[in-house]
């Protein structure tokens, strides 16, 4: 049950503790400098994930949190690309009609409609032809998209950067699917996850009930899994710049 410990007692002096020591950590999260993490560019990938119409500008799902990701992010792939990186992934939604996801989530980014596609920004980007577009079923990025051949394609690369939405969802399965498989087969990779560089949707309880959905506080849910990314091994920093 929320708000008690497994002993039954109550922990809200404890989860208050904890929250404000979640604030301190995300503010004091360390950055990072562009030139030492792509000092070695041939070694270096940035995998992006859901930067589409879907969540960005039109559709049940689009939120104004996943527009906001589109400058940092576009920005973050120009300076990658300025500096040599040639390994970028775009995983991208890309549903079938009667995918059964929508059980869960509203019908979004269904394969050959507007959603499914990457936002205008990332198509100007002049570059945007050399990046490889991973389409997925599923929040799970790791299945059924082809990303596990496009590593075993790279086996040169051992530091992945990760951009994208949501925090709570696709990015944080991308990111753990990539720290999971390297202390699985013990691959000495980086995952990394700048912070001003992911998001997720708010959803206040009141509008939530409402509309009969279930709530979705965004900046606990963005903290909280940032924090449990950085428990499981990945490097979760303010940003790179």
């Amino acid at each position: 049950m929320i708000g008690e410990n497994f002993s039954g007692r109550s922990m809200t002096v404890s989860e208050n503790e904890f929250l404000n020591y979640l604030d301190t950590w995300l503010a004091d999260l360390p950055s990072l400098a562009a030139g030492d993490l792509f000092a070695q560019p041939e070694k270096t990938a940035l995998l992006s994930v859901d930067l589409t119409n879907a969540f960005c500008k039109e559709g049940n799902l689009a939120s104004p949190c996943a527009a906001a990701l589109i400058a940092p992010a576009t920005a973050l792939m120009r300076s990658a690309w300025e500096a040599g990186v040639r390994h970028f992934a775009l995983l991208q939604d890309c549903h079938r009609p009667d995918a059964l996801e929508f059980g869960a989530f509203a019908p979004h980014a269904v394969c050959g409609t507007p959603e499914a596609e990457a936002v205008d920004e990332i198509k100007a980007l002049p570059f945007y032809d050399q990046m490889t577009i991973l389409t997925k079923n599923a929040v799970v990025p790791g299945e059924n998209s082809g990303l596990d051949a496009w590593l075993a394609e790279r086996p040169q690369v051992d530091t992945f950067i990760i951009v994208g939405d949501c925090t709570d969802i696709c990015a944080y399965l991308l990111a753990m699917h990539l720290r999971g498989k390297a202390n699985a087969y013990h691959l000495p990779w980086r995952v990394i996850v700048p912070e001003n560089c992911v998001g997720t949707y708010d959803l206040p309880l009141d509008t939530a009930r409402k509309i009969g959905a279930m709530p979705h506080p965004g900046d606990l849910l963005h903290q909280v899994f940032l924090y449990h990314m950085a428990l499981n091994g990945i490097e979760v920093v303010k940003e790179i710049h």
